[in-house]
């Protein structure tokens, strides 16, 4: 809202391998191979997989600064429908547990809905990575029932418990309309204690530091938002900004990026590599690329040569104690107490 893509602006970091160049050109105290070798770990490697991820599409009605995908309203990557079926006829035949799926905004793809409907119909359970905005236009003002209505986990992402913070994130007015989706949530039992119906949030800072304790946040979270908005949720998650898309353009707009990789890579914790999302998560890209996570996915690292390299190849036992496919980034999941979809690692 107000900010707009690299792509559309033509920006050199628009190009993965652009940004790819750009990370390993920096003098680094070590590579990410190193430090997860000495944490017993060369090289990483997959466990089974227990998270399918789909990732729709860069179509959002948001186009935040720091994100990742650089997805925005002028993107016109969307998950085609062989893809699709091909996704969901992969985890049918899995026992693969959770379907993830996220964007851009998610809701936006035209089979979202039914994308839901044959996961929950699979028996699995199944995640909406949602930016709350997306809620309040017209068009989707159902959905936080539809949700409710098929159990739905809702992963809300949200910078900040202020206004300010979150609106400097991510436009004017978007902190307003996501108090009110998340009223909207609670209205249906979701964030409701014995309801079952799971409201985790998920922040990332908005500067160039690491996130603080998620146990403390989350406490200090649930007390501003319930005392200044009457607003329940289940979780809070953190999630450290990883150096790639709009978010390395801002790192090198203020000068921050050697300072930040730094800290990055001072602050690897040896015991967040076994928690590593990329160890139990494949990630499905728009056009039906594998990648080991989002993040690979947005700076196109595919998956490891001697393994399948699209959905259309693709078993579970084929991608099970796969390599995983790292860079000079992966050490924004290792920093500190670790960062994952699911929040800290440690």
């Amino acid at each position: 809202m107000g900010f707009i893509t690299l792509a559309n602006t033509r920006n050199p970091l628009a190009d993965a391998g652009t940004q790819r160049a750009t990370l390993a050109s920096l003098p680094l105290a070590r590579t990410f191979e190193d430090a997860a070798a000495a944490a017993g770990h060369a090289p990483l490697r997959a466990t089974a997989i227990s998270v399918l991820q789909m990732n729709l599409g860069r179509r959002c009605n948001q186009a935040c600064r720091h994100c990742h995908v650089d997805a925005g309203p002028d993107r016109t990557e969307v998950m085609t429908p062989a893809v699709v079926d091909a996704t969901l006829a992969f985890l049918e035949r899995s026992d693969i547990p959770t379907l993830d799926i996220t964007g851009g905004a998610p809701e936006l793809h035209p089979r979202f809905r039914d994308i839901v409907r044959r996961g929950r119909a699979a028996g699995r359970h199944v995640m909406d990575r949602c930016n709350l905005t997306i809620t309040r236009l017209p068009n989707y003002a159902d959905l936080p029932g539809f949700l409710a209505e098929h159990r739905v986990e809702v992963v809300a992402s949200l910078p900040s418990h202020a206004a300010r913070q979150t609106d400097a994130q991510r436009g004017a007015g978007v902190f307003e309309d996501s108090i009110a989706a998340l009223e909207r949530f609670n209205e249906l039992g979701y964030g409701v204690d014995g309801s079952g119906l799971l409201l985790n949030l998920v922040t990332n800072p908005v500067g160039a530091f690491l996130p603080a304790q998620q146990a403390m946040l989350e406490a200090d979270w649930k007390r501003e938002l319930r005392r200044r908005h009457g607003v329940s949720f289940n979780r809070l998650y953190t999630i450290t900004n990883m150096p790639i898309s709009r978010y390395l353009q801002f790192l090198m707009d203020s000068g921050n990026l050697q300072a930040y990789m730094d800290r990055l890579v001072t602050a690897f914790n040896p015991a967040a590599v076994e928690g590593l999302m990329c160890r139990y998560t494949l990630s499905v890209g728009w056009d039906g690329r594998l990648y080991d996570c989002d993040f690979n996915q947005m700076i196109e690292l595919g998956a490891a040569a001697d393994a399948p390299q699209t959905i259309f190849d693709a078993t579970p036992a084929s991608l099970a104690g796969r390599r995983i496919v790292v860079g000079p980034h992966c050490f924004g999941c290792t920093a500190g107490a670790g960062s994952s979809c699911g929040g800290a690692t440690t």
